[in-house]
């Protein structure tokens, strides 16, 4: 079977895995893990990409989506420096229905053999949420599980400290326990399949988010990515309408 054939089949197969996916992963811990892999020896030193996707449908109904993300690294030395943006927006006949913001910072040194440490701040405001905005920062250790040709898989855990800003009540200032596995598995040239996921708990909640994603490669700068994300907050807020939020999206990703 020539190789675009056996991609494709690949392909097809994943995004059936994509779709079936969220049926059980809701009942799994979850939270986008954002450490970046250990640098290769010819990487960059400064790198980035860019994701967007956009949706708009008119008619009997008149919705859009918009969904955009961009991710900065830096090397020196010992260190991966990180910066990652993300924003959500979704409305309906003019009514918005989803509105989120990301801003996070990150830090990873690396440690003799498969070790490193890790430390991130991270602000986030979700209009829908409960909450008016939250500020968090963890640190702690983690560990190059795997990292060969195809396979690669991190654990991380450490403690950490969150800030909750909310609307009508008193500010809450929370202990955080946090772990969390970035995996990622290139099963043909062109097209790999990434799970991140990761949990952090507190005596008031537990706060959990997946991302799940299929990218194939169009050329060396444009990739399109299918995925689906998940975030479950077990005691949000009373003005939250739901403690699970899903996001499927199909985006172009543009790496420099």
């Amino acid at each position: 079977m020539p190789n675009s054939r056996r991609d494709v089949v690949a392909i097809a197969r994943w995004i059936l895995v994509l779709a079936c996916w969220p049926l059980w992963l809701t009942t799994a811990y979850a939270n986008p893990f954002y450490a970046p892999p250990p640098p290769q020896e010819d990487a960059p030193i400064f790198s980035g990409d860019a994701e967007l996707g956009f949706n708009q449908l008119s008619g009997n109904t008149d919705s859009r989506t918009l969904i955009g993300k961009t991710l900065l690294t830096w090397l020196k030395g010992n260190f991966t420096h990180s910066l990652r943006g993300e924003v959500r927006n979704v409305s309906r006949d003019g009514e918005t229905s989803a509105e989120q913001y990301l801003l996070t910072g990150r830090e990873r040194y690396e440690l003799e053999g498969p070790h490193y440490l890790f430390g991130f701040a991270r602000w986030e405001k979700d209009r829908f949420a409960g909450y008016d905005q939250q500020l968090s920062a963890i640190g702690g250790y983690g560990r190059q599980i795997l990292d060969g040709e195809r396979h690669y898989l991190s654990l991380e855990a450490g403690p950490g400290y969150r800030h909750d800003r909310l609307r009508d009540d008193a500010n809450e200032r929370l202990a955080v326990a946090y772990s969390a596995l970035d995996y990622r598995w290139e099963f043909s040239q062109h097209s790999d399949f990434k799970q991140e996921m990761s949990l952090e708990y507190t005596d008031q909640n537990t706060t959990s988010r997946s991302l799940t994603a299929l990218t194939t490669r169009l050329n060396s700068r444009l990739s399109l990515r299918l995925s689906h994300e998940i975030k479950r907050n077990s005691e949000p807020p009373e003005e939250a309408s739901e403690r699970t939020d899903h996001t499927t999206s199909a985006s172009l990703l543009y790496r420099w």
